[in-house]
C-alpha cells in the first residue's frame, strides 16, 4: 500500500518555519498524528484533517504552546482558560499537555480522520474517560 502521507516531511518543515500560523493561508490542513497521547481516539500514524473554527469542550484540536515553539500537538479541548485552552491527551500516561505546559493556543479543530478508517470526528466529545 502506498504511503498515505506523501507530504509529511514538507508539513513538518512548514510547521517549524510557520509556527505562528500553523495553517498558513489555507482553511484546512492535513496532519499526521505522532505518538500515543490521543489513544484510543487517534493512534500514531493516523492522518487527520484540521480546519479553522471555534473549539468546543470535547473537540479534538490542533494546538501550540509558547514553551515549545514550532511544535504542533493534537489534543482534546477540556475548558477555556484565560486567553487559551486547557487541553489534554486522551492517554493521560502518554501525553504532555496543559497539565504540564499550561494553557495552549488552539489553531484548528480536527474534523475528520482520513486514514486509516476514515470517519468524521466532530461531535465525538466523550473524552478520555468515555472512550
Amino acid at each position: 500500500m502506498a504511503d498515505p502521507t506523501p507530504g509529511m516531511l514538507w508539513w513538518q518543515v512548514e510547521v517549524i518555519v510557520n509556527a505562528g500560523r500553523p495553517l498558513g493561508g489555507m482553511p484546512v490542513r492535513r496532519v499526521v498524528v505522532r505518538g500515543p497521547s490521543m489513544s484510543p481516539a487517534l493512534a500514531d500514524g493516523d492522518t487527520v484533517l484540521a480546519s479553522r473554527g471555534v473549539p468546543r469542550v470535547g473537540d479534538i484540536v490542533l494546538v501550540t504552546w509558547d514553551a515549545r515553539p514550532g511544535q504542533l500537538s493534537v489534543k482534546r479541548a477540556v475548558r477555556p482558560v484565560g486567553g487559551g485552552w486547557h487541553v489534554e491527551g486522551d492517554n493521560r500516561f502518554g501525553s504532555t499537555d496543559s497539565r504540564t505546559l499550561g494553557p495552549a493556543r488552539v489553531h484548528a479543530v480536527v474534523r475528520w480522520r482520513l486514514w486509516p478508517r476514515p470517519r468524521r470526528l466532530q461531535g465525538l466529545r466523550q473524552g478520555p474517560k468515555a472512550l
